[in-house]
């Protein structure tokens, strides 16, 4: 596989991983709530990686080729994204908790939370379906197969180096700013609620 279709598959994943949407208002929702942002990156790397393993497989095609299928993974996705937004706007942080207390959340619970969030996005499957065969040829001596499988770990991988980094600067930002935590927080579980809302109307 050509190098030169690796990097150029990174810099547009990471073009759209830096634009805001429900894996920001997450990584900050929980970054803020002074939980470690590991298991939530973790989560979403997993979901990501899912989502590779379906569109590797072929799965992916016959799923974007189905409306019926899309349309109950839109639904899907739209009500935990609205539910998720909603339950973040309703207990917002007003602090990351102090050095030695026990978030509510275990890391575990983070993590399933955080790989709803990716594996029940229908705009991660849809940007799978139509961006990465753009950069797969079958003559290039690998199976595309193979191929898809690479891109999409790589699209992985890139989200988890960026959301780690987010979460960590949003912490170390707004540590000393209760009341702007708080409003970040409330502002993040708003995103997700209206990028839920959207989907289920669009549908």
């Amino acid at each position: 596989m050509a190098a030169g279709s690796v990097v150029a598959f990174w810099a547009v994943a990471l073009l759209l991983i830096m634009v805001p949407g429900a894996d920001w208002a997450f990584v900050l929702g929980v970054s803020l709530r002074g939980r470690s942002v590991l298991p939530a990156v973790g989560g979403l790397v997993l979901g990501y990686t899912g989502i590779t393993i379906v569109v590797a497989a072929g799965v992916g095609a016959v799923v974007g080729r189905s409306p019926a299928l899309l349309g109950g993974l839109t639904v899907v996705g739209g009500c935990y994204l609205t539910w998720h937004g909603a339950t973040t706007f309703a207990r917002p942080a007003a602090a990351p908790v102090a050095a030695g207390a026990r978030p509510a959340d275990t890391g575990r619970a983070v993590m399933v939370r955080g790989l709803g969030v990716s594996a029940l996005n229908p705009k991660g499957l849809l940007i799978f379906l139509a961006l990465l065969p753009q950069f797969t040829n079958p003559r290039w001596g690998w199976p595309v197969t193979a191929q898809l499988g690479l891109l999409g770990l790589v699209f992985a991988a890139s989200c988890g180096a960026f959301y780690l980094g987010l979460g960590s600067a949003a912490r170390k930002i707004l540590a000393a700013r209760p009341a702007a935590a708080r409003a970040v927080t409330r502002f993040s579980g708003a995103a997700m609620v209206v990028i839920g809302a959207l989907l289920l109307v669009r549908h």
